[in-house]
């Protein structure tokens, strides 16, 4: 495999509190740092954020000197017809492996008719996904691409 297939994915704990969110995409724009997806899951106490961003080092870089709890995490970016039946075919492909998705978020792309899904696996199984993805013809985008989006 020539290029690299993993993208950078920002996570930021953040306490479920009024604003916290603002604080982060805030302090994320005055950094000239442009959110590309993002995904976020809660409790009643804590949330996660996690991000894709046209520039994740920097991010993590900025958000950790600014006291927030930030980890730098591969996942996988996949292009898929934006058609009924596309996202199962590729879920349908890990399964069959054995190959767990642990969460996914997606985006639309300006190409029409086309939209990135983001699959996070276990570290152990993400270069079988990989290979698993591309033999079954998925198209992989790899990290520049998906910052640049």
């Amino acid at each position: 495999m020539g290029e690299p297939m993993f993208t950078k994915q920002v996570s930021v704990f953040l306490e479920n509190r009024m604003g916290r969110l603002a604080e982060v995409c805030t302090l994320l724009g005055t950094s000239n740092i442009n959110l590309r997806a993002f995904s976020t899951a809660d409790t009643s106490e804590f949330g996660i954020l996690r991000m894709i961003v046209n520039d994740p080092d920097r991010a993590a870089a900025i958000l950790g000197k600014s006291d927030y709890a930030v980890q730098e995490v591969d996942v996988l970016a996949i292009q898929v017809d934006d058609r009924p039946g596309n996202l199962a075919k590729a879920l349908e492909v890990l399964a069959v492996d054995g190959i767990n998705v642990e969460y996914l978020y997606a985006f639309v792309t300006p190409l029409e008719g086309q939209a990135v899904v983001i699959l996070r696996v276990a570290d152990d199984l993400k270069e079988r996904a990989v290979d698993l993805l591309a033999s079954e013809g998925l198209t992989l985008l790899p990290p520049d691409r998906v910052y640049a989006i």
